[in-house]
């Protein structure tokens, strides 16, 4: 393997360490928060289970990313290296940015307008078709998440039991049909998390990894497992600040409710998986927790966090597509066809 490609794959690491970092909140902030989970073992979950994803479930995500964005098939080895290495430092140097000012943002809007940016400022075919077909999927995928947040909270309410009026505090002392109920419902918390950990594994990997497969250097199940490894780093080592920031400053929720918004992020996320198609985790959750909010009233939304959500989804792209097609321009970084 060349420097180049060395580098390239040291950067993978670096950028889905960063990713692992940026989703921790999206998948373990609110069982973390409830209190169903501690620290450590919120991290220690999530990172095991997004490295399984990553290296067993992210196939058909890995091959839409690295061979269906553009048209990569007359391109040599040497001469796509130095346009995936492009691509791979604006999406990791933005969501490094975003992670650090906690806004929870696309990843995956900022590596496919990458993709894209760098195709313009290089000359290259981008199949529009694949876009077209990721665009829709992120723009049904939130509407969708809050209605089903909003059916999931009133059937997980009625299947436990469950009313608003129960407070953590009621579990304490002698056992009672409330503590059962709280009970159940931090248990139920802490599997749709951990089975959101490993949805993020096999739904956000590629944003790292896609363009080891677009440079033909790995094959799908090493590409998924060095992703996996770079997104368990970056779970247990900067994981710790965003496990609030999504939970918290959108709804004011109740176990009910992280519940449902937690297992219906899962489920759209999955469904999209499944069809080798990837959406936002963070969009797929804010959508599930509105509704979710819903179910209670629309007074429990926090409108001004989410309209600050929604600012981020508009800027990620954005400077996504921009940011690369400086690079190529000003590096004159040029495909070989």
């Amino acid at each position: 393997m060349s420097a180049a490609g060395l580098l390239l794959v040291a950067l993978v690491l670096a950028f889905a360490w960063s990713i692992g970092a940026h989703y921790t909140g999206a998948c373990m902030g609110m069982p973390y928060g409830s209190g169903s989970i501690r620290l450590k073992t919120a991290l220690g979950l999530m990172a095991v289970l997004a490295l399984l994803g990553a290296a067993f479930a992210s196939h058909g995500v890995e091959t839409t990313v690295g061979l269906h964005i553009v048209d990569a098939s007359r391109v040599t080895v040497p001469a796509a290296v130095p346009a995936a290495l492009t691509v791979i430092v604006a999406a990791f140097l933005l969501t490094t940015v975003y992670t650090a000012a906690k806004v929870p943002t696309s990843t995956i809007q900022i590596l496919v307008f990458c993709v894209v940016g760098m195709a313009i400022g290089a000359g290259i075919r981008i199949h529009w078709m694949t876009i077209l077909q990721l665009a829709v999927v992120w723009v049904v995928a939130p509407p969708i998440a809050l209605g089903l947040g909003y059916l999931f909270t009133h059937g997980i309410d009625r299947w436990v039991g469950f009313h608003p009026t129960m407070r953590p505090e009621a579990s304490a002392g002698p056992p009672s049909a409330a503590a059962a109920v709280l009970h159940t419902l931090r248990t139920l918390l802490v599997a749709v998390g951990a089975a959101a950990s490993f949805v993020m594994g096999a739904n956000d990997v590629s944003n790292a990894t896609g363009v080891l497969i677009m440079t033909h250097l790995f094959n799908l199940w090493t590409a998924g497992l060095v992703g996996g490894v770079g997104l368990l780093l970056g779970v247990l080592t900067w994981g710790r600040p965003l496990l609030r920031k999504v939970a918290f400053d959108i709804v004011h929720v109740d176990l009910s409710m992280a519940s449902a918004a937690q297992l219906v992020q899962a489920l759209v996320v999955v469904l999209a998986v499944a069809f080798g198609f990837f959406t936002s985790m963070n969009q797929a959750l804010v959508g599930a927790m509105m509704g979710a909010g819903l179910a209670r009233g629309s007074g429990s939304i926090e409108w001004k966090a989410v309209w600050n959500i929604v600012k981020g989804w508009v800027i990620a792209p954005v400077s996504g597509i921009v940011l690369t097609f400086l690079l190529a321009k000003l590096t004159g970084i040029w495909w070989t066809l």
